[in-house]
């Protein structure tokens, strides 16, 4: 990470799983707001914590979102907010 003091830019490459982030992210969206909660509420709770507890059980969202890596799903919504433009 060092070398010599200086400071090295590192590269982080995830896998390109982007269609299947979003459909499970979208699936995962859907049943938060089906049981009545703020879905971008639980969704930060639990990309800040990694407590699957802020994921409901309905429709499987809870076992759907453990599919996923929290750093997959954060490449997927920043590659979505920036290609929205």
């Amino acid at each position: 990470m060092f070398n010599d003091g200086r400071e090295e830019t590192r590269q982080f490459s995830v896998k390109d799983e982007g269609t299947a982030a979003r459909i499970i992210l979208t699936s995962v969206y859907r049943a938060l707001q089906e049981k009545g909660y703020n879905p971008i509420n639980q969704l930060v709770g639990y990309l800040l914590s990694g407590d699957p507890a802020y994921i409901t059980n309905h429709q499987n969202a809870r076992n759907l979102i453990r599919n996923l890596e929290r750093d997959e799903i954060l490449e997927e919504l920043v590659r979505a907010y920036l290609e929205e433009d």
